[in-house]
């Protein structure tokens, strides 16, 4: 069965740097490392320390609030580092690993002939709950929860973003076993959205309700799906899945071993070759970066330029992350650059510069603001973008100020901080409104729970 979405509002950033269709094994590091800041609102209880010998699959750490969330180590090797910031927070474990991996054996399982429970206890002893992010507030789900419905968007049309078809080509029975799994955790549905304009073997996946979406930026999100699809209430719970994390959990079934392998695109303006790489996640990207980026002055993003993290040279792959994108840095200014003529190479959702004559133009942007912070006007900017039946300048605000009321009536607990990502780009406040959201969030954890 499947239906159709179809989003009217929003926005497509087209840039220059989109990956090639084309997979390359990335060579082995001699580090790997799992970083606990990845994971919004877990505190780590660490079970391993510097010297241990690990599987891959072994757990390095847990969830202090909740003991069945745990975090599995991605290769084998030994504990070389674990790194602490401020009030010695945990920042990142750093993994020595083998020349080949040696994995945990977990057992091979049916999904079809498991309980409910027997299911979650699998997953929680493999360390894959952390890949189960729980709406509303955005955080990693409550295994002892019974989530309403699960939803998994199968694309993302954030700029530069990978094709997940692409990267998933031969694990198609892997996905599959996914599916039936997440068909015994909810006693509601399992939702997949598709891209509208494209074709993949999502369309035949079984045990799902086939979405097809159509539309601009963000019809990909997960969050607008939900919105469109089955939105949230109050003191209800929804969980979602990235595509190549349903594959993992597939393959844990079929072959009883934890191998979190990753294709991820390496993407933007400032790649040499964009193109797709394989490789465990949590993999040091400095090698890499030296072989496809020539120039000094960029930002490497571990993510989309929307949604992603700045992160340094010598930086490992996040792990929910499929994507690294590579674009200037914005530290020039150009005298009288709001005028429409000063530049010939900016984009504008307006007609405020020429972009509006070439809409299938790609453009090689920066980081450059552009402006500085200043007051939210009502000008229309923010809903033109905004595709959820909620007002997001009414949002933004009652969450500065804290009115978990209002916050509340307003739609906080549908909405997650990459739903906010273009009102960030097109707002001319210049508003930090993934920021707001985030912030806004963790006060309704602490307040609300």
């Amino acid at each position: 069965m499947s239906q159709d979405i179809r989003i009217k509002k929003g926005l497509n950033i087209k840039l220059k740097g989109k990956a090639e269709k084309t997979l390359s094994e990335l060579k082995r590091t001699e580090v790997y490392a799992i970083k606990p800041t990845d994971f919004q609102g877990v505190i780590p209880k660490l079970t391993v320390k510097v010297g241990d010998a690990v599987k891959a699959g072994d757990i390095l750490f847990y969830s202090k609030a909740n003991e069945l969330v745990k975090f599995a180590s991605p290769v084998s090797g030994s504990i070389k580092e674990i790194t602490r910031g401020a009030k010695r927070r945990i920042l990142e474990i750093r993994i020595t690993a083998d020349s080949e991996d040696t994995y945990k054996d977990f057992g091979k399982k049916d999904p079809t002939k498991l309980s409910t429970e027997e299911i979650k206890d699998y997953l929680s002893e493999a360390g894959c709950f952390p890949y189960f992010i729980q709406r509303p507030y955005d955080v990693v789900v409550d295994p002892n929860d019974s989530p309403k419905a699960i939803f998994i968007s199968t694309f993302s049309s954030a700029p530069l973003a990978a094709d997940e078809a692409f990267a998933l080509q031969g694990q198609e029975e892997a996905f599959q076993t996914g599916i039936n799994v997440l068909k015994k955790l909810t006693s509601g549905e399992v939702h997949l959205s598709v891209n509208g304009d494209e074709t993949s073997f999502f369309n035949k996946i079984e045990g799902a309700i086939v979405h097809r979406v159509f539309g601009k930026h963000p019809s990909g999100n997960v969050g607008v799906q939900i919105n469109k699809i089955d939105p949230i209430n109050q003191g209800e719970r929804v969980w979602t899945l990235k595509p190549q994390d349903v594959a993992i959990i597939g393959r844990l079934f079929l072959t009883g071993k934890y191998d979190a392998t990753r294709v991820f695109a390496l993407a933007g303006s400032e790649v040499q070759k964009p193109h797709y790489y394989k490789a465990k996640q949590g993999v040091n990207l400095e090698l890499l970066f030296q072989q496809q980026v020539q120039n000094s002055n960029v930002r490497y993003i571990n993510g989309d330029v929307l949604t992603g993290k700045w992160v340094r040279k010598n930086n490992f792959l996040s792990f929910y992350n499929t994507l690294i994108s590579v674009i200037p840095e914005g530290d020039h200014y150009t005298f009288f650059g709001w005028m429409p003529f000063t530049q010939n190479n900016l984009f504008s959702m307006s007609r405020t510069f020429l972009s509006w004559l070439t809409p299938n133009k790609e453009y090689e942007l920066d980081t450059n603001m552009n402006g500085e912070e200043r007051a939210m006007v009502l000008t229309g900017e923010m809903e033109s973008v905004f595709p959820m039946d909620i007002y997001p300048m009414q949002l933004l605000k009652a969450t500065l100020v804290s009115d978990i009321e209002k916050m509340e009536k307003l739609g906080i607990y549908e909405v997650a901080p990459e739903d906010f990502a273009l009102i960030d780009f097109t707002s001319s406040s210049k508003v930090e409104a993934q920021a707001i959201i985030r912030e806004g969030l963790d006060l309704m954890i602490k307040e609300v729970g």
